[in-house]
């Protein structure tokens, strides 16, 4: 079947991946803060508010609310984001969550993604690695590299916050 540019592919989905490194932070001490489904405004910087609306924390099926300013809204007249989004799957000896958004005011539609925290090295001890793995409809208006690239850019700000705080926690002074 011949798809003209200005149709879309039904089959067509926008995949992105981004990782980000935690120096102090071993991990089981990332995997700790990852966790916490209804608490990632605590460490993601554009998220203002995350809380559990239906379900426990941290069981397949609970979903939270989240709200910032890090993803613009479909609206002109709103300035909040904000999306409700469902926890799939999580597995606690691979230290993966994977999720998926059910209604949002941003545009996305058929979004999943997934959050794996590995360790850096074999003994576990010498940092940690974020991987955050993301596949939805195309957007219109937007373009696969610059929101990777955003992604990227909350994924880091949102991992150095975690690696100072267990840094900081970690510390004799602390």
């Amino acid at each position: 079947m011949l798809v003209s540019r200005m149709e879309k592919d039904p089959k067509e989905k926008w995949e992105g991946k981004v990782s980000a490194t935690l120096r102090n932070a071993s991990a089981k001490q990332t995997w700790e803060l990852m966790k916490d489904f209804f608490n990632l405004h605590k460490w993601f910087p554009t998220l203002a508010t995350c809380y559990g609306i239906h379900g426990s924390n941290g069981e397949p099926g609970c979903i939270r609310y989240c709200s910032g300013s890090s993803i613009p809204s479909d609206g002109a007249d709103q300035r909040l984001s904000w999306s409700k989004e469902r926890l799939l799957a999580i597995d606690h000896d691979e230290r993966t969550i994977v999720y998926e958004i059910v209604e949002s005011n941003i545009g996305f539609n058929s979004y999943r993604s997934t959050m794996k925290v590995s360790p850096m090295a074999a003994d576990g001890h010498d940092g940690s690695l974020i991987e955050w793995h993301f596949s939805l409809d195309p957007i219109d208006g937007w373009v696969l590299q610059d929101l990777i690239a955003k992604y990227d850019l909350g994924l880091q700000r949102m991992a150095a916050k975690m690696d100072h705080h267990i840094h900081s926690a970690n510390s004799p002074n602390a």
